[in-house]
């Protein structure tokens, strides 16, 4: 049975750890994508390539607002339309109002995101207009139903058995295993979609401010094809895009690549400063670019701009372990999984209630801060968010209670004594009683000593005297 998005936290991580067929392939993909940027990284010097890509991102972080200036200044010097947004209704109702004024009927997306987070396809699909996902696995997902369930591999979670018989349904193709095929069949059918749309809609993966220049990297091409072959081209980038200059950019494309697919460099970086020129033989004929908040703004305003420096590789996601048991759907509808999507969902959304478990949904053992090619230190920031799930009483009645009892206990003498002494008698008895009975079924919960340190220290100093006296 599918993961169903829509269900409770605990409910999704049930259906995903029931479901053999989505652990097997989330193992697969997970450990090859791993291992393949592990052996990248070797490569080369990793530790400086971390520090560099690190300072970059920091650097625009900290100038954001100057640098966005320069970004909106030279995007329109080259010709673009700059747009700002606020949340995700104003974002939807630039595209939809840009959409009108050209009469668009059929939009082609690069994969993006950004667009997944302010839920682009459903609001052009609920006016009429058809869209089409033209990188690979977010056309299979979209063929599918489902949304993607990991930042850079989409279709993470399906076998390619389950992608052959989505195909055989969707697109009327011969019941086949071959990836090959599959990738045929695939391009046949973009290949149309690429050449009758009237809007192509791109993601951004960084906006270089100095020459007012937007980036997109693909693997596929198919980028290229959706910032240049429609009429008009809107590219969505969330503020936190922004980069100071093209090596700036350049240095971020080698770390992303490496930390994202195992790569020295993605097959296609593509940049696009502006509409068409007389004399290009390409491109829009107009250009838009969305500058989009959507919550960034107050992540920085509450102290958690480190999840800003993020740069979307999937590291963190491919090297968790709980990601690894029970892939990106059991998060919920959220675009962001893993340890940043535990970080970047309740912090965009700011609906501490509906992410309530996120934030718990990892063992804190610092393997994402190991791999984070821009050292973010995500264990801290998902402790932080944990105790704004306490303070703001959105944690269930049993936890409170249990806590408090326990700080009660801690902070007096005669109870604390109590406690000791009891635990080396009912520590076998954990087991059996609620709520540990659940808690143990994963865990193991270390022996009591019989005797606690105090009694033996006592012990001990009674010894020494006898000793000394002796």
């Amino acid at each position: 049975m599918p993961v169903d998005a829509a269900a409770p936290y605990r409910t999704r991580v049930r259906q995903a750890l029931a479901d053999d067929g989505l652990r097997a392939a989330l193992d697969r993909a997970t450990e090859h994508l791993s291992g393949r940027r592990a052996k990248a990284m070797a490569e080369i010097d990793a530790r400086r390539l971390r520090d560099e890509a690190g300072a970059v991102r920091r650097y625009a972080i900290e100038h954001l607002p100057d640098l966005l200036e320069q970004l909106e200044s030279n995007l329109i010097a080259n010709g673009c339309q700059v747009h700002w947004a606020r949340d995700a209704s104003e974002a939807l109702g630039v595209v939809l109002e840009i959409a009108r004024a050209h009469h668009i009927g059929d939009v082609v997306k690069s994969k993006s995101m950004t667009t997944e987070e302010i839920g682009l396809n459903d609001a052009l699909e609920r006016s009429g207009i058809d869209v089409v996902e033209t990188d690979l696995g977010e056309f299979i997902v979209q063929l599918a139903g489902e949304p993607p369930s990991h930042i850079i591999a989409p279709v993470i979670h399906k076998r390619v058995e389950d992608i052959a018989e989505i195909f055989r349904r969707r697109l009327d193709t011969p019941h086949t295993t071959d990836p090959a095929e599959l990738c045929a069949a695939a391009r046949r059918e973009l290949r149309n979609e690429f050449l009758n749309a009237d809007l192509g809609v791109s993601g951004c993966n960084f906006a270089i401010a100095e020459t007012g220049t937007i980036c997109v990297v693909t693997n596929e091409g198919n980028g290229r094809m959706v910032t240049s072959l429609p009429r008009v081209y809107i590219a969505i980038a969330g503020i936190e895009k922004v980069v100071r200059s093209a090596e700036d950019a350049v240095l971020l494309w080698q770390a992303a690549s490496r930390n994202a697919t195992g790569q020295a460099v993605s097959v296609y970086f593509s940049l696009t400063s502006g509409p068409r020129r007389r004399g290009d033989s390409d491109g829009p004929e107009e250009m838009h670019v969305i500058l989009l908040d959507n919550g960034r703004s107050r992540i920085l305003e509450r102290g958690y701009g480190d999840a800003a420096l993020c740069i979307r590789c999937g590291a963190c996601i491919n090297i968790c372990p709980v990601y690894r048991e029970i892939g990106g759907h059991a998060y919920g509808r959220t675009p962001y999984s893993g340890p940043i999507g535990a970080v970047l969902t309740p912090l965009l959304d700011y609906d501490i209630h509906a992410a309530r478990d996120l934030p718990f949904a990892s063992s804190l053992c610092g393997a994402c801060r190991d791999v984070c090619p821009v050292k973010i230190d995500l264990p801290r920031l998902l402790l932080d968010l944990r105790s704004v799930v306490v303070e703001r009483k959105v944690s269930t009645l049993g936890e409170r209670a249990t806590l408090r009892a326990y700080a009660t206990a801690m902070r007096q003498p005669a109870p604390y004594r109590v406690l000791v002494r009891l635990a080396g008698w009912l520590g076998p008895l954990t087991g059996l009683l609620p709520p540990l009975r659940t808690w143990r079924r994963s865990r193991s919960l270390p022996r009591f000593a019989r005797k606690r340190f105090g009694a033996l220290w006592h012990e001990r100093a009674r010894g020494d005297d006898e000793s000394t006296a002796g």
